[in-house]
């Protein structure tokens, strides 16, 4: 079977995804990262204030932006350590709608995440009919949840290149899988 190629999505490619990103990558599995919301949003210091950004602006640039703002508050609650992070792994935010890539399985860290991924390949209209599947994992948008979901998705992504045939047994590997991990997992297929 040819090389897996895995999406990991959560709704702004800051946290959960880029996390999982990092394992995956460093693991040596063939992934990039997305978000799928219309903008990025970091929370702000206050909670009617976040601080948005438009998909596509660096990392880098962001950093610079809170560490201006105030950098006290921001590296206190990990900010400024998950961007310098993510500006290690990439360039920038990424929206999954807009990337021409197919992938083979698109994996998404919360509910409402995965709905929108199946909402826009339901909304488009298929062109190769090459299936992806589309799994879902709840993970909590902090810092320990996003660790914890990364070893759980790297787990995942393991027991996935290890079948000989995905689309024949990723009914039972996904029952499996949430039988272990103890958390409830949607899954669909899709097409290209």
């Amino acid at each position: 079977m040819d090389e897996l190629y895995f999406a990991v999505t959560c709704s702004s490619n800051m946290n959960r995804s880029m996390e999982a990103h990092a394992f995956l990558a460093k693991k040596g599995f063939k992934v990039k990262s997305f978000g799928t919301g219309e903008k990025v949003k970091l929370p702000g210091t206050s909670a009617d204030k976040p601080n948005v950004y438009e998909f596509g602006v660096p990392y880098d640039d962001i950093y610079k932006d809170l560490y201006k703002k105030d950098k006290p508050y921001y590296t206190q609650n990990g900010l400024l350590h998950m961007l310098d992070r993510n500006r290690r792994i990439k360039r920038c935010p990424e929206r999954l709608q807009d990337s021409p890539e197919k992938f083979d399985v698109i994996i998404t860290c919360e509910e409402r995440v995965y709905d929108q991924v199946v909402e826009y390949f339901v909304s488009r209209r298929s062109t190769c009919n090459q299936p992806v599947h589309i799994v879902n994992i709840d993970i909590q948008d902090n810092h320990e949840e996003a660790t914890i979901g990364a070893f759980l998705i790297t787990d995942l992504v393991t027991k996935m290149t290890q079948s000989e045939d995905l689309d024949n047994d990723i009914d039972e590997l996904l029952h499996n899988f949430e039988a272990k991990c103890h958390r409830p997992i949607l899954n669909s297929i899709m097409f290209y």
